[in-house]
């Protein structure tokens, strides 16, 4: 990948995660109480809505930057980004989505648990939060969950951008021409409906994990126990608690977050291929 092309995903895929993580964090609050073993109303109701915040806000750039940036680089190296044959395009696609995961994990995890417990927790402030599990955990505290998120992502994201590069393959085929941004966008909120929907069960276990109490078997991080678990206790409705605002949240988000990627990354390239033309003719 080129210098011009790392420089645009790394800030295209920044910005993309500020707009969405804080303009729907209300609705994450909400589907994060749903799913917590102590119940919605127990856990805030629709108190402290913005609790956690500061946590989200610290990480989204970086996170969303280190995915997009692995995205695009493992797309590169396996040539998705030149036209590959269909009947490869997908498992590159799938593969890039799975590193990006990976990497942006590193990222993500330690904000999301700090985010989380003070969604649980309203009371509380993210730094207060923070300092907490410092203490009772260690660094080891602040990634509690990354199996289990990891392995929340990965499927989520071997069906949203397989299905986001193939909505938009099929569109740009009938207009005849790349899509706009807000195509691209409408793309990622249908991706992401569909795959928010499939993944809930595995957000559902990673959330009772990250809330767990330390040194409890919940917290052991094992997640066909904790499914089974709300299976037994709760049925399939605990085990899709959240689908809907969790559909509403991703879907809305795939609107923001691939929409404004693509909006910030092709903006970038293009005015660096003007000053590369303008450098040219002088």
């Amino acid at each position: 990948m080129e210098r011009r092309e790392f420089v645009a995903s790394l800030m295209g895929g920044g910005c993309a995660g500020m707009c969405v993580d804080l303009t729907l964090f209300p609705l994450d609050t909400i589907k994060t109480r749903l799913q917590s073993q102590q119940g919605f109303y127990k856990a805030g109701g629709f108190r402290g809505i913005y609790a956690g915040v500061p946590s989200a806000a610290v990480g989204a750039f970086p996170n969303a930057a280190a995915f997009f940036v692995t995205y695009e680089s493992v797309k590169s190296l396996c040539g998705a980004n030149g036209g590959a044959a269909l009947h490869v395009a997908p498992a590159a696609h799938m593969l890039a989505a799975s590193m990006g995961e990976i990497v942006a994990c590193l990222i993500r995890v330690p904000t999301e648990v700090v985010k989380q417990r003070t969604q649980a927790t309203p009371a509380s402030s993210s730094y207060s939060m923070l300092l907490a599990t410092l203490k009772a955990e260690g660094v080891r505290g602040l990634y509690r969950g990354y199996g289990s998120t990891v392995l929340r992502e990965i499927p989520f994201s071997l069906v949203q951008f397989p299905l986001w590069e193939y909505f938009k393959s099929l569109w740009s085929q009938r207009e005849g021409h790349t899509l706009h941004s807000w195509q691209s966008a409408v793309c990622g909120a249908f991706a992401g409906a569909i795959a928010a929907f499939v993944t809930t069960p595995l957000d559902v276990a990673k959330t009772r994990i990250m809330l767990a109490k330390a040194g409890s078997s919940t917290a052991s991080g094992k997640i066909l126990p904790v499914l089974y678990h709300v299976w037994r206790t709760r049925g399939l409705a605990g085990l899709f608690a959240g689908s809907v605002p969790r559909m509403t949240f991703i879907s809305a988000g795939g609107f923001i977050f691939l929409g404004a990627y693509e909006k910030v990354r092709r903006t970038l390239l293009t005015q660096q291929d003007a000053r590369g033309t303008r450098g040219e003719t002088t």
